[in-house]
């Protein structure tokens, strides 16, 4: 009991002339960890976000390449769950910073992947909005136009990318020369003219991209000569 007492009496000491210490100068009080901001949880989201796309995008390439039934539905639905946990991700950036028009890209991102083309396009229109010209979400809301048939909508972000962004539009270009392969490999549609006719003016611009891009290395060429 004794033991205890002067245990205690010495704690008590100890901590009264710590305080006395702090008060007349002779220390510095530890400092409290600052609360993050909104805006600084909205990034941070973001970030772990982004690193869900990153695993979600490589096992749907691994769905994609799969020959083995198993171990495609395996990465298709690893795929899956991982847009979804980054889509969580995104909403609550975009509920903390509604001005972060990254994430609302994301969003559209991981909701298209998801087939929730209305929200994609929402998303990305939203992203727009805040960053007019965005090449990221142009292209990402071209691809999304494709899926829902909007065929001279997606025409038209092919062009205002390549007006801005060569690489994006040959992106966008390629996704499109992909969705007519599928569309000519499945059955017969109500849409069979409007692929075929988006099929030549692909051609058409294939051919310009490649003479424009001949232009372009020929001026720069001749700039350093």
């Amino acid at each position: 009991m004794r033991t205890i007492l002067r245990a205690w009496a010495t704690g008590a000491l100890l901590c009264a002339a710590a305080a006395a210490a702090f008060a007349s100068g002779g220390g510095t009080m530890p400092s409290m960890p600052r609360a993050a901001t909104p805006q600084q949880q909205a990034r941070d989201l973001y970030n772990d976000g982004v690193g869900y796309v990153k695993k979600a995008d490589k096992s749907a390439l691994e769905a994609a390449q799969a020959s083995d039934a198993g171990r495609k539905e395996r990465a298709a639905r690893d795929s899956h769950d991982r847009y979804l946990s980054a889509l969580g991700k995104f909403e609550q950036s975009v509920q903390l910073d509604p001005q972060r028009y990254e994430a609302w890209n994301y969003v559209g991102y991981t909701s298209r992947k998801l087939g929730r083309f209305d929200d994609a396009l929402a998303a990305y229109d939203r992203a727009l909005a805040l960053k007019p010209g965005y090449p990221d979400a142009l292209e990402y809301r071209g691809e999304a136009y494709l899926a829902v048939n909007r065929l001279a909508d997606a025409k038209q972000a092919y062009l205002d990318l390549f007006a801005g962004n060569r690489a994006l539009a040959d992106k966008l270009l390629t996704a499109m020369k992909g969705w007519v392969a599928a569309q000519h490999a499945a059955p017969p549609g109500d849409n069979a003219a409007s692929v075929d006719e988006l099929d030549q003016w692909i051609q058409e611009r294939t051919r310009i991209a490649a003479q424009t891009a001949a232009l372009t290395r020929a001026g720069t060429a001749a700039a350093w000569r």
